[in-house]
């Protein structure tokens, strides 16, 4: 493009980015997921002074809607202590199902922002943790497709 047209203000302008949708569920963490947006939040302070020192205004704005997400993320987070009681799935709860398909899975019940399914942690907001609060061993809950049997919970 032809630099005649375009004004030297614009050139090295670069737009704010959206903000990251947050949530409308509690944010609601354990004690590990508030550790862990706190080294987001800080992550995404470096990375917005190293995009500073390099002027990079694309990486400046990537780091920038970061830290306005973990900010927000960091001033909403009510940390929940560990379930004493271990007769009922609750927010922190580890517990162990057995699928109809015959796979046996341990989880435990994390934040929207720590949890990670493959490592077997649960967002509190996702299908199969909403269906399992309040519920005990023995009981049968929906899971994916088909069903799932509480076998353990704690430990």
């Amino acid at each position: 493009m032809s630099r005649a047209f375009v004004k030297d203000s614009d050139a090295d302008a670069v737009e704010d980015l959206p903000d990251r949708p947050v949530s409308d569920y509690p944010n609601d963490v354990t004690a590990e997921g508030l550790a862990q947006i706190e080294a987001a939040w800080a992550a995404a302070q470096s990375a917005h002074a190293a995009a500073e020192l390099a002027g990079d205004r694309a990486a400046m704005a990537q780091a920038a809607r970061d830290m306005r997400y973990w900010n927000a993320r960091r001033a909403t987070a009510h940390v929940v202590a560990e379930p004493e009681d271990t007769t009922q799935i609750r927010f922190g709860s580890t517990f162990t199902i057995l699928r109809d398909d015959g796979r046996k899975q341990t989880f435990r019940i994390v934040g929207e922002d720590e949890a990670d399914p493959s490592r077997g942690t649960l967002s509190h907001a996702s299908p199969l943790a909403r269906a399992l609060f309040g519920k005990q061993v023995g009981d049968v809950v929906p899971a994916g497709h088909g069903e799932a049997e509480i076998v353990a919970i704690g430990g």
